[in-house]
Formats: structure tokens, sequence, C-alpha cells
């Protein structure tokens, strides 16, 4: 059962991702990864919201813990391609915007992680 949790967690997330990278790339283009930018952030958040929503209510079932912080998380989540999209900024000279990237990706992920933290708290 385990197993088949993250597997739908992942493939809903990775249909998620795909999904939101082009709706990102037809409204902001693609001279800059706008939409991994977006999905890092979202993710941080998402999963911040979720892990401390679970905690705080016990009697929810593991199952949803291996559905979206595993499953759904990791299949939309890119910190992959963030890493490849950064190095390919600086390797084609665009350091200011590999910066942005890297620096907005870091402390943008790590702010939506203690708002979604903050939030799944209270709620």
């Amino acid at each position: 059962m385990a197993v088949l949790m993250v597997a739908l967690g992942g493939a809903l997330g990775s249909v998620t991702r795909y999904l939101v990278g082009g709706w990102v790339a037809e409204r902001l283009g693609v001279s800059f990864p706008y939409g991994t930018l977006i999905i890092n952030i979202t993710a941080s958040f998402i999963i911040g919201f979720f892990l401390a929503f679970a905690q705080e209510r016990s009697r929810l079932s593991p199952y949803w813990r291996l559905f979206i912080a595993v499953g759904f998380i990791g299949g939309y989540s890119t910190f992959s391609t963030y890493e490849y999209e950064s190095i390919r900024l600086l390797q084609d000279g665009e350091m200011l915007l590999g910066g942005v990237y890297m620096l907005g990706s870091v402390a943008g992920g790590a702010a939506a992680a203690i708002g979604g933290i903050a939030l799944g708290s209270l709620v």
C-alpha cells in the first residue's frame, strides 16, 4: 500500500509540474526558468505546510504523508532541474541571472517552507 501511495502521489505531482511549468512559460517566456523557480518555491511551501499540519494531527494516516510529502512533492519538485538550469545560466555567461535564480530558489524556498510550517501549525 505504501508504494502505491507514493506512486499515485508521484504521478499527480509530475503531471502538476508539467502543467504549471507550461502555464508559466506561456505567460512569462522561457528566457529565465520562471516555471522551475515557482515550482520550487510552491513545493517548499506545500511540504512545509503539510508536514506541520500532519504533525499536529496525529490521527492523520501515515499514508497521507507518503502520498503528499514523498509522492506528490517528489514528483512535483524540480531540484535537479534547478541545479542543471543554474549551471547552464552560469556556463552561458549569465552570471547575474544565474545568481538571482540560485539565490531566489534557496531564499524563496526557505521563506515558503517557513510560511507553510507556520500556516500548517495554525490550522
